[in-house]
């Protein structure tokens, strides 16, 4: 590259380069998330918190999601190749700007249900909502009892924690093929 007299070529090997490099970020950081959700997992069965459906307080991360406004349910049509959905929403010259982990969920806010992707790589852009970090409570539940689980820990954190729901995530988990469970999670501060 260095011996390229043609200030463009250096400038589109850069470029190249860079392309590459995020990739290759956007591949390692899918593998650690990856990585934390199963060990999520395995010590919730550890404790026996799944099996008991105990509810438990986490400290999370900051996350910035992509709400779908047209999405508003899983289905195993609309959750199979998700993340291509995603990519159709977003304006053609911003698609290169953004990566998606392998995380989807329902976003349940003022009582109005949108499906999303939580973004590794974004910009501003309509749809974008930053989760922030802090406290949540937290419980696994199924599709049978996801409405009434997610209104048990609404109404825990305002008797217990003093929260005001401000939004709840229903983060969906695969649980097997063409399976999957909820791992709801309120906002306490």
């Amino acid at each position: 590259m260095l011996e390229y007299d043609d200030l463009e070529k250096i400038i589109a090997f850069l470029n190249e380069a860079e392309r590459t490099a995020d990739k290759k970020i956007a591949a390692l950081q899918y593998g650690r998330e990856k990585i934390r959700l199963a060990r999520a997992d395995y010590e919730n069965k550890l404790c026996g918190r799944e099996e008991a459906g105990e509810a438990a307080v986490k400290e999370l991360e900051e996350r910035v999601i992509l709400l779908s406004e047209e999405e508003t349910e899983p289905s195993l049509d609309n959750l199979w190749n998700y993340h291509s959905r995603f990519y159709e929403k977003l304006p053609h010259e911003m698609r290169e700007r953004f990566a998606f982990e392998d995380l989807a969920g329902i976003y349940i806010e003022n009582g109005k249900s949108n499906l999303f992707a939580v973004c590794i790589r974004y910009e501003e852009t309509e749809g974008i909502k930053i989760l922030p970090k802090g406290k949540y409570l937290c419980a696994d539940c199924t599709e049978e009892t996801r409405e009434e689980r997610t209104r048990e820990l609404a109404d825990a954190a305002v008797r217990e924690y003093g929260a005001k729901t401000r939004f709840v995530v229903q983060q969906i988990v695969i649980s097997g093929i063409l399976q999957w469970k909820y791992h709801v999670q309120v906002f306490l501060g």
